[in-house]
This record gives C-alpha cells, structure tokens and sequence, in this order.
C-alpha cells in the first residue's frame, strides 16, 4: 500500500513522532507497515482506522490512522500488539 504518510515534527512534543518514539516506534517502523500489511481493522475507541504488521526488526505493530484521503494517512499512533493467531 503506498501512501503519502503526514508527519508533525521530529521535535514536536505534541507531534505525532514523539508519540510514537514514547512507545518504541519510529517514522520508518510506521512506513514498513503501511508498505506492508498484514491486516486492518477500526479502534472501539476511536474509531480510526487501524493497520497491523512487522517492523523490519520482527515487532508485530499496529498504527492508528487518520485517512486524509485515498492517498494520504496521518499516523497519530502505533504501538505493539499481540498477534492474533
């Protein structure tokens, strides 16, 4: 899946990116899921669309999204789940 990912700053405290770094998840982590998924589904808590995959390093991850458009997601999460079998 090739989309345009949006991100806040690197140094924003507020930004998407230092949110996800707070969880152990960095901008290239986020974009190997979305080249790469293995599932998707939409947060009970939210709403937003969810994606699930692997980090390059073999961590199952699933990142919270805003879909702009088609083309376009705004990450405002991600962070390790459990995979499901």
């Amino acid at each position: 899946m090739s989309v345009a990912i949006i991100w806040d700053l690197d140094d924003d405290e507020a930004g998407n990116v230092q949110h996800m770094v707070q969880h152990g998840i960095d901008k290239a982590d986020v974009a190997h899921v979305f080249d790469h998924p293995v599932g998707s589904d939409t947060s009970d808590s939210s709403q937003r669309p969810m994606i699930f995959g692997y980090t390059l390093d073999g961590r199952y991850i699933t990142v919270i999204c805003e879909q702009i458009d088609e083309d376009t997601v705004y990450p405002v999460t991600a962070f390790e789940v459990p995979e499901l079998i």
